[in-house]
C-alpha cells in the first residue's frame, strides 16, 4: 500500500501541501484512506443481513491557531486534490510561502501484526461460527426465545502526510463478534449480551470462545429473570474488573479530553497538578496495548502512539491532547488526535483508558461492605462534561449483604459525579482486567476504544432503585 493507491506521488503530495499552505497556517496535512468493511447479522437462525462495502477518499486540513479548514474528495485526481487544498487554505489569512513541502516516509512500531486478516476470509467460514454461536445459545437454556449474532470486520489502509515533512502508512485491522440473547419466563423478558474482538486475525475466533460468549449472554439474561428489584439510596458501590471500566471511560475519560478543557467546559478545567482523586487512583490512556481494540500505531495527526498518565496517585498530570490543544497548552501532543474517517477532522479522543491495580483482593473489598451494590457490566450511560455528573445503567449487578455477594438485582441507575466518585474510592483491587473488545465511542464521530479496571470500591453513590 502506498500513495499510488490514491493516485498521488511524493511530488504531487508536496504540491497539495504547498497549495494548502498558500495563505499561511500553522500546519497542513493530507489524510488518505482506503477502507473495507464486512458485517453479518443473524436473527432467529436466519442470516438477515450481509454487507460488504469499500470507502476511499482524501481529506486536507489546514490549522491556523484555533481555526481549522477542512475539505475532502472521493474523486482521486490532481485537480480535485488541489481544489480541496485551496478550500481548506481559506481558513488562513496570511501570506503563504513558496516553500516546497518535501515528505519523507517514517517507519512505525506495529502494535497489531496480524497474520490472518479476517477481511480476507471466505464468507462461509464466518457464517459457520455464527451458526455455532446460535446453536450454543439455544442449547444452553430452554428459556432462550431469541438470539441475535453480529459479526463485523474491517481493514483501513491509511497514508498521511503533513507540511512538517512527515509521511506514514498504516493498516488497521478490526474484528468484533457479539451475541445478544432474550430469555423469557412467566411473561417476563430479559436481555443478555456478550462478545469480544480487537485488532486481531480470524484465528482469534475459536469454538471455545464462541461457546463461552453464547453461554455468558444466556447466563446474564437468566440472572436478570431471577433478579430482585434494587434498593435505593446512598450506598457503597463496587465495580467489577474489566468491562465496568466503561464507567471510567465516560465519567472520567471524556472530561479529560483536552478540547473540553481548552474551551473551559470540563469539570477538570484549570486543575492540572491538583489532587482530583484518591491517592490510590492512577488512570492511564494507552494506545500501545498489542492487538487491543483501542490500539493505534500513530494518531491521525502523525503523532506516535503512547501510554499517557492522566491521573497519577490522585494528581491530575495530563489531558488527552490533539495538535490544536497541545499548542494551546504549550505541551506535546499525547497522540490522541483521532477521526472516524477521511470525512472528518481529528478530535482529542480516548484510546484504551484504564485504572492501574491496587493492593486489595476482591474478597477483601467485598468483605469490607456490609450493605451495598456489586456492578459487573453496564448497558451504557451518559455524562455532563461541564460538571462531571453522570448516570449509568448496570446490566448485571448484585446485592452485597454482610460482606457477601448475594441476590442479583435489576431496574436501577447509578447517579454520581466523576470527580466526587474518584475522591470516594476507598479500595482498589489487585485483580486488573482488560475489558472485552466490543466498545465504540461516540463524540460526533465513532472510534473503537478499550477499557480496563481492577475491582474498586466507591464508598457512596446514589442508587436509583426501589426503596427497601
Amino acid at each position: 500500500m502506498s500513495l499510488d493507491l490514491f493516485r498521488l506521488s511524493r511530488e504531487s503530495t508536496s504540491r497539495v501541501l504547498q497549495t494548502a499552505m498558500q495563505r499561511g497556517g500553522d500546519f497542513a496535512e493530507i489524510y488518505c484512506e482506503h477502507a473495507r468493511y464486512n458485517s453479518l447479522v443473524m436473527e432467529e437462525g436466519i442470516l438477515k443481513t450481509a454487507v460488504s462495502s469499500i470507502e476511499k477518499g482524501v481529506g486536507v486540513r489546514v490549522v491556523k491557531g484555533e481555526k481549522t479548514g477542512y475539505a475532502y474528495t472521493e474523486q482521486l485526481d490532481d485537480k480535485n486534490f488541489l481544489k480541496i487544498a485551496a478550500t481548506a487554505a481559506a481558513i488562513a489569512d496570511d501570506k503563504g510561502s513558496e516553500e516546497a513541502f518535501a515528505v519523507d516516509p517514517k517507519t512505525l512500531k506495529n502494535y497489531y501484526q496480524v497474520a490472518d486478516p479476517s477481511i480476507d476470509v471466505d464468507l462461509d467460514q464466518k457464517i459457520t461460527w455464527i451458526n455455532k454461536a446460535n446453536d450454543f445459545a439455544r442449547k444452553h437454556s430452554d428459556l432462550v426465545s431469541k438470539v441475535t449474532i453480529s459479526y463485523a470486520d474491517s481493514r483501513r489502509a491509511l497514508v498521511i502526510a503533513d507540511s512538517r515533512g512527515r509521511l506514514v502508512e498504516d493498516v488497521q485491522p478490526m474484528l468484533r463478534f457479539s451475541i445478544s440473547v432474550i430469555c423469557e419466563k412467566d411473561g417476563e423478558r430479559q436481555i443478555g449480551r456478550a462478545g469480544d474482538g480487537g485488532r486481531v486475525g480470524f484465528s482469534f475466533v475459536t469454538g471455545e470462545k464462541v461457546k463461552h460468549w453464547a453461554e455468558k449472554a444466556v447466563n446474564e439474561a437468566l440472572t436478570l429473570l431471577n433478579a430482585k428489584q434494587a434498593p435505593a439510596g446512598m450506598l457503597p458501590v463496587i465495580l467489577a474488573p474489566g468491562d465496568s471500566g466503561i464507567l471510567l471511560h465516560e465519567a472520567i475519560g471524556h472530561p479529560l479530553e483536552a478540547d473540553f478543557n481548552r474551551k473551559g467546559t470540563s469539570a477538570y478545567t484549570g486543575r492540572l497538578g491538583e489532587m482530583v482523586a484518591d491517592a490510590q487512583c492512577t488512570i492511564i490512556d494507552d494506545g500501545t496495548i498489542e492487538n487491543d481494540r483501542g490500539a493505534i500505531n500513530i494518531d491521525d495527526e502523525l503523532n506516535d502512539s503512547q501510554r499517557t498518565v492522566l491521573i497519577e496517585e490522585g494528581r491530575l498530570k495530563s489531558y488527552m491532547m490533539d495538535e490544536i490543544s497541545a499548542r494551546y497548552f504549550e505541551q506535546e501532543s499525547t497522540g490522541n488526535g483521532r477521526r472516524e474517517s477521511y470525512k472528518y477532522q481529528p478530535l482529542p479522543r480516548m484510546r484504551t483508558t484504564y485504572m492501574l491495580p491496587g493492593k486489595y483482593s476482591a474478597d477483601e473489598i467485598v468483605g469490607s461492605t456490609q450493605h451495598g451494590i456489586y456492578c459487573k457490566t453496564f448497558k451504557g450511560g451518559q455524562v455532563d462534561i461541564s460538571n462531571g455528573n453522570f448516570t449509568f445503567v448496570p446490566s448485571e449487578a448484585y446485592l452485597i449483604e454482610d460482606g457477601k455477594i448475594t441476590h442479583p438485582i435489576k431496574n436501577f441507575l447509578l447517579v454520581g459525579n466523576g470527580p466526587d466518585a474518584l475522591s470516594k474510592v476507598t479500595m482498589v483491587g489487585n485483580d486488573f482486567e482488560m475489558g472485552t473488545g466490543i466498545w465504540t465511542c461516540g463524540k460526533g464521530q465513532s472510534v473503537p476504544v478499550g477499557v480496563g479496571l481492577p475491582t474498586i470500591k466507591i464508598s457512596q453513590m446514589t442508587v436509583g432503585g426501589q426503596q427497601a
